[in-house]
């Protein structure tokens, strides 16, 4: 390591006094400004994890549903998955380093995960679209470059193409190639193949209106766009021509405030989906003839899915073990659908897209979305291989046709990652096969209404949880209290945890109608800011 090389470099990328910053399930993520050393910083430790594991590393520049002024940072394992855990630790250590510390953390990295440093590196760089996105992605560069490591820039892309690429690179191809285009060939065909069994082939058109959030996802549907088949109609909005990334618009917006974006004009029952600034999660929803708004979130896209995939795999007559993952936020409904209906079973996990992606991947199909529409499917290599060598040896007409489809399905599903344009294609695909409409989606179950609040308090540590984030542990006597609150409603549940970046309990209750469930939220929140240390005025109904 060339200790003045980076001694000069890093002068040029400095840290601003006082400034520390923690990685988490979202990488790095604060305002641009403060994150030009973070960048730099970062490129040097994806060099060293390179080193680690011999492989390929990637690093994606976004800041995904935030405010177009912040950035962000994450790193991407060499199979598409999230940073190893161990490896969050070091980066949080390399960014808040002083200047004159920096080579003596390198070196302590280097010792403790046992790395050799004459091995090559080789790193992925992505970026979406936010105006400081290029210049600090340049930073990443300097990083990379200081400690003599090799990177291929892919410029402005999706999260979940970076991921896919990663993968690509360290698969050696048998995951697809590792080039945009190798991207959309993959997903197209695929998707191409699907929708050549529907039942009403040729003359129905998919017509379906997309608010890309003022972000990336817009110029990469445009790029994939003549790679679909004739059939398929997509119209485009939010596509950052015009207004700000995520301003009044994308996933996040119409998840939270459960309206339409800004700049979609929709009308009755016409499906719309809306992606968020990286295009990693998808929300579907419509209006009714009475001008009623509806949102189809995570649970009802996993659910869907959930159908499709029982169907096939009962078909193909294989004993493949599905289930679908969910966190404590998945609507009671949902669960309820699924477990008593459908007969999957349901696992709950603590929040944060990799403890469902790691309980998924426990099954020869896991399915897991989160309620606010990240989510994707992974199959296990042994069902992969079994599905595969049905699709071509099986003797059964109707057990090959279904494997066929099941082998599409694993094509167009992006398994490193939630994928907010591979998710659509599926759901897409699976409307077109079922013959159904987005109402009859819809109706599959009812959502209990619900309620999310937060309280802030002085300390979020006094709260501490257990069954995957479902009951409070401490303070003393809270448990027991929402309990007591739980009795007074139908079909009521509530939880409570702490935010994992800002001093604020979240609060999540759900009942028989939206009255209980708001008055179930309050009465829970007004129990937190009594027995937690709530900060400021108490909770007002």
């Amino acid at each position: 390591m060339d200790s003045e090389a980076l001694k000069k470099y890093s002068a040029l990328h400095p840290k601003p006094a006082g400034l520390a910053l923690q990685y988490g399930t979202a990488g790095f993520r604060a305002k641009a400004e403060q994150l030009d050393h973070v960048m730099f910083r970062m490129g040097l430790l994806a060099v060293l994890r390179s080193k680690a594991v011999v492989s390929t590393i990637g690093v994606m520049v976004t800041a995904s549903h935030n405010p177009e002024e912040d950035n962000g940072v994450k790193l991407v394992d060499p199979l598409g998955e999230m940073l190893h855990p161990s490896w969050e630790e070091y980066a949080t250590q390399l960014a808040n380093a002083e200047e004159q510390e920096l080579q003596k953390v390198i070196t302590e990295i280097c010792q403790e995960a046992a790395l050799n440093q004459h091995e090559d590196a080789s790193v992925f760089i992505g970026r979406d679209t936010r105006p400081s996105s290029k210049k600090l992605s340049q930073s990443v560069i300097d990083g990379i470059s200081v400690l003599g490591g090799q990177y291929h820039d892919y410029g402005l892309v999706t999260t979940p193409q970076l991921h896919y690429m990663v993968c690509c690179q360290n698969t050696h191809g048998r995951y697809g190639k590792a080039t945009l285009e190798g991207y959309y060939e993959k997903l197209s065909k695929a998707f191409t193949e699907l929708i050549k069994q529907c039942p009403s082939s040729g003359e129905s058109q998919m017509h379906l209106k997309i608010d890309c959030a003022n972000g990336v996802g817009a110029l990469k549907l445009s790029e994939m766009e003549p790679y679909f088949p004739k059939e398929v109609l997509i119209h485009l909005y939010n596509d950052g021509s015009k207004e700000k990334l995520n301003h009044l618009c994308g996933a996040d917006f119409v998840k939270v405030y459960q309206k339409p974006p800004r700049g979609l004009d929709m009308k009755p029952n016409e499906r719309c989906c809306s992606f968020d600034g990286d295009a990693d999660r998808i929300v579907y929803y419509y209006t009714d003839a009475t001008g009623h708004f509806h949102l189809i979130d995570g649970d009802k896209i996993a659910t869907l899915i959930s159908i499709f995939l029982k169907e096939l795999l009962a078909k193909v007559g294989q004993t493949l073990k599905m289930a679908v993952v969910q966190t404590a936020y998945a609507n009671g409904s949902s669960t309820r659908y699924l477990e008593e209906t459908l007969k999957v079973p349901v696992h709950c996990v603590k929040t944060g897209v990799k403890h469902l992606h790691h309980k998924a991947q426990e099954f020869d199909v896991g399915v897991y979305f989160e309620a606010n529409g990240h989510g994707t499917v992974l199959f296990s290599k042994a069902a992969e291989t079994k599905i595969r060598q049905l699709a071509k040896e099986e003797k059964d007409d109707e057990n090959r046709e279904a494997a066929k489809v099941l082998e599409n399905m694993i094509d167009l599903i992006n398994q490193t990652v939630g994928d907010a344009i591979s998710d659509m294609l599926v759901i897409e695909a699976i409307l077109a096969l079922k013959g159904l409409t987005v109402q009859q989606w819809d109706a599959v179950y009812t959502d209990l209404p619900n309620r999310l609040l937060k309280v802030q308090v002085a300390d979020r540590r006094v709260i501490d949880t257990t069954d995957a984030e479902r009951r409070a542990v401490t303070p003393p006597g809270l448990q027991e209290k929402i309990d007591a609150l739980i009795k007074k409603y139908r079909l009521s549940r509530a939880f409570v945890r702490p935010s994992g970046t800002e001093d604020v309990v979240r609060i999540y209750a759900e009942a028989d109608t939206q009255e209980n469930a708001d008055a179930l939220a309050h009465e829970v929140s007004l129990a937190v800011y009594h027995l937690a240390g709530g900060r400021g005025a108490p909770p007002q109904p």
